[in-house]
Formats: structure tokens, C-alpha cells, sequence
């Protein structure tokens, strides 16, 4: 038995059914492929077009002076005697702006240290003058006794030369008074009696001779004992120089001197005082400040710049510094001076509540072009606009 399963299905069923079939199957597969080729064509206008450039960074950011504000602490513990200046004031690097009240006692302390080493210094004085003329009285003796015994050295060379010198006189007597005798013109006696003379003279050379060297050898040992003298003052003037009381004297004013400036506070730079936490009566520590200082002259923006933006902002870029809350009217300008190197949470917080409160910022300082115009409104809340282009 032969069957026809296609015919069966269709039997029955009108035509225009199977139409709209075909043609709604038709229609979904146009419109899937459609799509596809939509998003095709805007994927691949996405890779072509360029994304936008970034031009500027803003951030929020607050006012400080240049080298940022420093709190003045004393060196000691105490209390405030009186200060030196009031807020506003502009001081010099050094300067003294107050005193604790340990300062006349520490003074006197100074003084009386002063004195000692005035003493010590007068003693040491009187002493060097003292050993000064031992050795002028030692030199004098030198002298005194080097004088007279070169006088008799050369009196007794004096002496050796001129018997000598009547030596030679009778060694010629007496050889003419041979060549007479030989000849029989004189007697054997006069020939004696020259001989004795020669030999006379030449015994007192001998003598003559003798006592020089004794005198030179008197001479060596009086002059060598006289040095030794001089070189014993000469000892004696510096031991007295160096003397441990004068430097004792000087290493305790020193230290009284130390102890005088911490009862001092002094301004660490140069620059105008912003604020005072302390008035004269109240006890300071050395953990707590006594005034605020800053240097005014020059201002500069700390401007809190995204992590994800830091990339974009380099030194010397130029920027523009508003204040939403109108505390000054024009806009400020200034420069990028340096981009910090640290990442920190945020200290300045936008009036926003949907702000980001906690986010991570890196600190620029924008050195401000008018910085007379925020002179006074240190750590003052301003929006910065940086140009990265710039």
C-alpha cells in the first residue's frame, strides 16, 4: 500500500496559511540580520572616530603660603612671659617673638658664667705677663753671662798671639846667636840664655793656650745651663696658657648662653604671623604651638588631583582658581610648580553631598600669579582648573 505523508499534511489546510508562514519566517530572519549589521557598522564607527581630548583637570584645592604654614613651638616646657608680636605682625628670620619666663633666670646664670671667664682670662693674662719676664730675666742672664766670657776668650787669643808672636822673634834670636857662636864671635852663655827664653815663651803659650780652652768650655757650660732656663720659663708661660679653669670657664658660658636662647622663642623663617594660640600667663609645651606663621608674600594653591587625572597634569602648566563662596571676585591665575609624589585621602571636601568623601588624591602646588588678592584667606576652600594643554 502506497502513502503520500506530505500530501496528507497538506490536505485540508488553505494556501494562504502557508503564506503568512513563509513570510513572518522571512521577515524574523531579515530583521536578526538587519541588526547584525547595524551593530556592525557602529562598532566599527566607534574604532574610527577619535574619543575627546581632556583639556582641563579640575580639582578642588586650599590656600597656603609659601613653604605652607608653621606652627612655633618653645624649646622648653614653662610658662608664656610676654610676647613680641601680635597677629599680622610681619618678622624677620630670627626674630624674637616671646619669652618664657625662665628668661631673667637663665639671664643671670649667662652673666655670672660671663664673669668667671672674665677671671679666668684676667688670671691668665697676669700669669703670661709673669712667665713673659722670666724669660726676658733668663735671655738677660744669657747675655750677662755670654759678654764677659767672650771678652776673655778674645783677650786670651789676644795674649796667645802676641807671645807668639815674640816666639818667633826669639827662634830667630837664637838661631843667629848659634850661627855666632859657630863663628866664635859670641860665648856659649848667650846662646843659653836665648835658648831659655825660647823655651820660656813657648811654655807660655802653652799655658796661654790651655786657659783659652778652659775659658770656651766655662762659656759652653754656662750657656747651656742659661737656655735650659729660658726653655724652663718658656715651659712654665705654656702650661699657663693652657690652663683647664679658662676653658672650663669658656664651656660654662657656652652652655649658659644654650640655656639663655631656649627661654627664647625665635621665628624659624621669615613671614607674617596668621594666628596666636597662646597668651602671656599660660603654660606652654613643647607639643603644642604658641602662634602660627607663614610667609604671605608669596601664596600658592594645594589642589587635590584625582589619582586617575595626575597623569595628565605636569609643572608648568598654567591654571585658573575661582572661590564659589565669593571670597575674592576675579579669577586667579597661577602656574603648576610641583606635582606631589604621594597619594593621601582627601582633605578638602566638596559642599556637594553626592561628592566622593573619601577619595585618593595626589597634592599639586600652583604657585598664584595675585597673590595679594589671597594674602589673608589662608586655607580657604577654591575650585582649580588646570590646562593640560598648556
Amino acid at each position: 500500500m502506497t502513502t503520500n505523508r506530505p500530501h496528507s499534511l497538506l490536505k485540508g489546510k488553505p494556501l494562504w496559511l502557508l503564506a503568512v508562514g513563509v513570510l513572518l519566517v522571512g521577515g524574523v530572519s531579515f530583521i536578526v540580520v538587519r541588526s547584525l549589521i547595524q551593530a556592525r557598522q557602529a562598532e566599527q564607527a566607534a574604532m574610527v572616530e577619535p574619543l575627546p581630548q581632556r583639556v582641563q583637570v579640575a580639582a578642588l584645592g586650599r590656600v597656603e603660603p609659601a613653604g605652607r604654614v608653621v606652627d612655633v613651638v618653645p624649646s622648653e616646657n614653662g610658662r608664656l612671659s610676654r610676647l613680641e608680636v601680635a597677629e599680622g605682625d610681619s618678622v624677620q628670620a630670627d626674630e624674637i617673638l616671646a619669652y618664657l619666663d625662665i628668661y631673667d633666670v637663665r639671664r643671670a646664670e649667662r652673666d655670672y658664667a660671663a664673669s668667671q671667664l672674665s677671671e679666668a682670662e684676667a688670671l691668665l693674662t697676669a700669669q703670661t705677663q709673669v712667665g713673659e719676664a722670666s724669660i726676658q730675666e733668663a735671655e738677660t742672664r744669657v747675655a750677662q753671662v755670654d759678654q764677659p766670657q767672650l771678652a776673655a776668650i778674645a783677650a786670651q787669643q789676644k795674649t796667645i798671639a802676641s807671645l807668639q808672636a815674640d816666639l818667633g822673634i826669639a827662634e830667630a834670636d837664637l838661631a843667629r846667636f848659634e850661627q855666632l857662636y859657630g863663628d866664635g864671635a859670641i860665648a856659649l852663655q848667650e846662646v843659653d840664655r836665648q835658648q831659655a827664653t825660647v823655651q820660656k815663651l813657648q811654655e807660655q803659650i802653652l799655658s796661654a793656650q790651655a786657659r783659652q780652652r778652659e775659658l770656651e768650655a766655662a762659656r759652653t757650660s754656662n750657656m747651656t745651663n742659661a737656655a735650659a732656663q729660658v726653655e724652663a720659663e718658656v715651659a712654665g708661660l705654656q702650661l699657663a696658657q693652657v690652663q683647664a679653669q679658662v676653658d672650663s670657664a669658656a664651656q660654662n658660658l657656652a652652655l649658659a648662653e644654650a640655656r639663655l636662647d631656649q627661654a627664647l622663642i625665635r621665628a624659624p623663617k621669615a613671614g607674617q604671623v596668621l594666628q596666636l594660640y597662646a597668651e602671656p600667663g599660660e603654660a606652654v609645651t613643647t607639643s603644642a604651638p604658641i602662634l602660627a606663621l607663614g610667609d604671605t608674600d608669596q601664596m600658592y594653591v594645594v589642589a587635590e588631583v584625582y589619582e586617575t587625572d595626575v597623569t595628565l597634569v605636569e609643572p608648568g602648566q598654567r591654571a585658573t582658581i575661582i572661590s564659589r563662596n565669593g571670597a575674592f571676585d576675579q579669577a586667579l591665575t597661577g602656574t603648576v610648580e610641583r606635582v606631589g609624589l604621594q597619594i593621601f585621602k582627601n582633605d578638602v571636601l566638596d559642599d556637594d553631598p553626592a561628592a566622593n568623601a573619601d577619595a585618593r588624591v595626589v597634592e599639586v602646588m600652583v604657585r598664584v600669579d595675585q597673590s595679594a588678592v589671597i594674602a589673608g584667606l589662608t586655607n580657604l576652600q577654591v575650585d582649580v582648573a588646570i590646562d593640560v594643554e598648556s
